[in-house]
C-alpha cells in the first residue's frame, strides 16, 4: 500500500513539473519575424552563438512590412527585423501599435534601377519611374530622384515631414508610379523600354540586384546611414528582456560585421 501510495505521489509530481518543462523551453526560444533577404540570413548567421548561449533561434519569414509588426504586437513573435525607424514610427502612429527599436543592425542604399538603360542621361521624358508608396520610403525614393536631379520636391518638405508624389513641384517631365514597395522589381521587369525604378535594398535583393548593378545609390555619407538603418524591434518595456539582449549581443558582433561586408558587397552596410 505504501508502495503504490508512494508511485501515485511521484507521477503526480512529474506530471505537475511537465507544464514548468514546456515553460522554461518557450522561454529559451526566441521567435523573430523577418524579411527574408538580408534579414533572415543574417539572423541565421547568429543561430549558433544563440545556441551555445542555451536560446533556440527561430525565424518566420514575412513578405510584406505589415504583419511583422502585428504579430510582435499581438504577442506572437518576440522581436522582428525588416524595418527602418522611420517606418516604425509611422507604422506605431497609423495602427496604434508599441513596437520600439532595441538596436540598429545595417543600412540597405536605396538604388535607382533599370533592365534597359544604364545611365540617367539617357533616360528619355515621359518615362516612368517606379517608387514604393508607403510613407516613410516613398519620401526616401523621392529624396533620392532630386539627389539625381530628375525631380524637384516643394520648399519645405523633408524627411522628418514627409514627402508623397504630390508634393513634386517639379516632375521633370516624367510619370512617377508609387506602387506596393514588393511588387516594385516586378512593375520594372514587366515595364517598358526605358522605365527606371526606385527599391528598397531588401527587395532588390530579392529580386537579384546589387548595388553594382544600380544606375544610382543613395548618398550614405550624410545621416541616411543611421536615419534608415534597420533594426530589431520589440514590443515597449521589453528593451532589456534577457530574450532582447541575447539577440542584440549576438547581432553586434564583428563576426556579423563581417559576415554582412562578405555577403552583400555594399548592398548591405552595417552600422554597428
Amino acid at each position: 500500500m505504501k508502495k503504490t501510495l508512494a508511485l501515485i505521489l511521484a507521477l503526480i509530481l512529474a506530471l505537475s513539473l511537465i507544464p514548468a518543462a514546456f515553460a522554461a523551453d518557450a522561454d529559451k526560444t526566441i521567435t523573430v519575424g523577418a524579411s527574408a533577404t538580408p534579414h533572415a540570413e543574417i539572423l541565421e548567421a547568429v543561430k549558433d552563438t544563440l545556441a551555445a548561449e542555451g536560446y533556440e533561434l527561430k525565424i518566420v519569414i514575412y513578405d510584406d512590412y505589415v504583419l511583422p509588426n502585428t504579430a510582435l504586437e499581438e504577442g506572437d513573435l518576440d522581436a522582428n527585423y525588416f524595418q527602418h525607424t522611420p517606418y516604425l514610427n509611422y507604422f506605431n502612429e497609423a495602427e496604434g501599435t508599441h513596437i520600439v527599436p532595441a538596436a540598429l543592425v545595417h543600412y540597405e542604399p536605396f538604388g535607382i534601377y533599370s533592365e534597359s538603360i544604364t545611365d540617367l542621361k539617357d533616360l528619355e521624358k515621359g518615362a516612368t519611374i517606379v517608387i514604393p508608396a508607403d510613407d516613410s520610403n516613398e519620401t526616401r525614393a523621392l529624396l533620392l530622384l532630386q539627389q539625381e536631379g530628375l525631380i524637384k520636391i516643394e520648399e519645405g518638405y523633408t524627411v522628418e515631414t514627409g514627402i508623397t508624389h504630390l508634393d513634386i513641384a517639379d516632375d521633370g517631365g516624367f510619370k512617377i508610379v508609387p506602387v506596393q514597395a514588393d511588387t516594385v522589381p516586378a512593375q520594372l521587369k514587366n515595364g517598358d523600354k526605358g522605365t527606371i525604378a526606385v527599391i528598397n535594398g531588401n527587395y532588390a535583393l530579392e529580386a537579384g540586384y546589387t548595388s553594382a548593378d544600380a544606375i544610382a545609390l543613395e548618398d550614405a555619407s550624410g545621416d541616411a546611414a543611421q536615419y534608415y538603418a534597420n533594426l530589431i524591434g520589440v514590443r515597449e518595456g521589453e528593451e532589456n528582456s534577457e530574450k532582447t539582449q541575447a539577440l542584440v549581443k549576438a547581432l553586434l558582433t564583428d563576426e556579423v560585421k563581417t559576415f554582412i561586408e562578405e555577403t552583400y558587397n555594399g548592398s548591405v552596410v552595417a552600422v554597428f
